[in-house]
């Protein structure tokens, strides 16, 4: 499985959705405290601009929030994703 990044905020309810969402697949995942300014602007750049919390990568792949995390999970794709070691953007 892939390493997951989740970078968040504490008081952000679509951080603890997709949180939820890993932790009910059995996900382990490495969160990011996205708070500090450069964590942030590291986020913002790896993210390609998106400035928004969560930003999730799988992998190599930026996912990008917890809507697009759980619509990859409707569209049954997320297993595929996290099952995929060699995944690119």
């Amino acid at each position: 499985m892939p390493p997951v990044d989740i970078y968040t905020t504490q008081w952000c309810p679509y951080c603890h959705m997709a949180k939820a969402l890993l932790k009910r697949k059995g996900v382990a995942y490495n969160e990011i405290d996205a708070a500090s300014g450069d964590v942030r602007q590291a986020m913002i750049k790896r993210a390609n601009g998106r400035m928004t919390v969560p930003q999730i990568f799988i992998g190599k792949t930026h996912v990008g929030g917890s809507d697009d995390l759980h619509e990859l999970e409707r569209a049954g794709k997320l297993d595929a994703l996290l099952a995929d070691e060699g995944t690119t953007a």
